[in-house]
């Protein structure tokens, strides 16, 4: 059988399988070993095997678990109510200020937190009920929630960051600056399309009654909620960027950063402790499991000669290296409408960053592309990730037609962010090259 027909049938069958809600991790790592076995005998089951194991020489994977619990102590300690009634005191007098906070909200949380289940689960039981209770549309209440959380994608520290960053050679800390200023893009784009609607349409986000805006002192006070967030973000981002440590040793100062923090806000007990160290213990196994089959899956790939034939194939498309792009950015966008992030991950990029490299891009920019169509992935049906978890804390009266109805126009706006990006590099690469030179 010629080596195209092998790959048709092993991608088939992975897209199968997939499809049939088989876990990603036996997915990859037993598909690629049982043609292994057939391909090649039994011998060629070490090669796959040794690939597994081969997951204890990134060290850089250290960052994961250390970063998610960071993360966890923040949600556990009921520290975004904090933020949101910061946010909330200060936007009142614009219009849609709720929804516009709770963007404000999540793009703070995104970087503490680095997982968008959670910020989705944590705005959706504390900003829906009270953007509901104010009149809010259904839209604009559940579509600013998604939104918001998906940027956990792109504002560091983000996990799929580390993950792109180990497959792609790249540095870590050049991809976190890198997320930066296209993050903050996209929330602005979110707040300004939030703010023009509200004003043109007051029904479906009535504004804050004048008397019950806080006043100026009640205001100044409540910066108060902002001081530790912010403080651990400055201390783990600026630690990198100024390159003062490295992202594992700023990932450590973070975690211990979090403890103190919720020390500090007299609510750290054995059952916050117990709770965050529990949820970053299954995030991180299951992050694991799933890279393991991953270089299973990458060994035996290789060995088929896969990814020559793919990389050809995507050479000859046209309009040249800018049709090359396109064009993987559209693969990007189908694949999140049935895979996860880690999916596409681990099956696109072995293939695409030596095709990118090879036609000049920049692989930092081209994995800040990766997290803006990621974000989208998880805001589109039929598997989009925050439309099933938002689904589980709204009131019944909202169904899940509403809830694709309200991503839309958000998941337009990543799509014109992504284009702005494609247009201007420098919005991803100025940071990046200021704080750790080079071109």
């Amino acid at each position: 059988m010629s080596i195209e027909w092998i790959t048709l049938i092993f991608f088939a069958s992975m897209f199968l399988l997939l499809a049939l809600g088989l876990p990603i991790v036996f997915t990859l790592g037993g598909l690629s070993l049982i043609f292994a076995f057939f391909l090649w005998g039994p011998e060629a089951l070490g090669m796959g095997l040794l690939g597994a194991v081969g997951v204890v020489k990134y060290t850089l994977l250290v960052c994961v678990p250390l970063f998610v619990f960071m993360g966890m102590m923040m949600y556990h300690s009921g520290i975004a109510d904090d933020l949101y009634n910061v946010f909330q005191k200060w936007l009142a007098a614009i219009p849609g200020c709720l929804a516009s906070a709770t963007i404000g909200v999540s793009t703070i949380f995104a970087a503490i937190v680095s997982s968008e289940a959670t910020a989705t689960l944590t705005m959706g039981s504390i900003a829906l009920p009270l953007m509901r209770k104010r009149g809010y549309s259904k839209s604009i209440a559940t579509g600013c929630i998604q939104a918001g959380a998906a940027l956990g994608f792109l504002i560091p520290p983000s996990c799929i960051a580390i993950l792109y960053a180990v497959i792609a050679k790249e540095s870590v800390g050049r991809l976190f600056a890198g997320g930066v200023f296209p993050g903050l893009l996209l929330a602005t784009l979110f707040i300004i399309y939030i703010t023009v609607r509200s004003k043109l349409q007051p029904s479906i986000a009535p504004s804050v009654p004048k008397a019950e805006r806080a006043p100026w002192g009640e205001k100044v006070r409540s910066l108060r909620g902002l001081v530790l967030p912010v403080g651990i973000i400055l201390l783990v981002m600026g630690s990198i960027l100024s390159g003062l440590t490295t992202p594992v040793e700023a990932s450590a100062i973070g975690a211990l950063a979090s403890i103190i923090a919720v020390a500090i806000k007299r609510r750290l007990n054995r059952k916050i402790l117990q709770d965050s160290l529990m949820a970053s213990l299954r995030l991180t196994g299951i992050m694991m499991w799933i890279f393991m089959g991953a270089l299973t899956f990458g060994k035996v790939y290789d060995a088929l000669g896969a990814k020559d034939i793919i990389e050809t194939i995507m050479v000859m498309a046209p309009m040249g290296r800018w049709g090359v792009l396109i064009l993987i950015q559209l693969t990007f966008f189908v694949l999140g409408t049935c895979l996860d992030d880690t999916a596409i991950l681990f099956i696109t990029m072995p293939i695409y960053i030596p095709i990118i490299q090879e036609l000049g891009f920049d692989p930092v920019w081209f994995g800040v592309l990766y997290l803006v169509n990621m974000q989208m992935a998880y805001l589109t049906p039929p598997f989009g990730y925050c439309l099933m978890l938002i689904k589980g804390v709204v009131p019944p009266d909202i169904t899940m037609g509403d809830i694709y109805r309200s991503v839309i126009p958000f998941v337009m706006l990543q799509a014109v962010g992504l284009a702005i990006i494609m247009i201007f590099p420098e919005i991803v690469l100025w940071l990046p090259r200021i704080a750790f030179g080079g071109g």
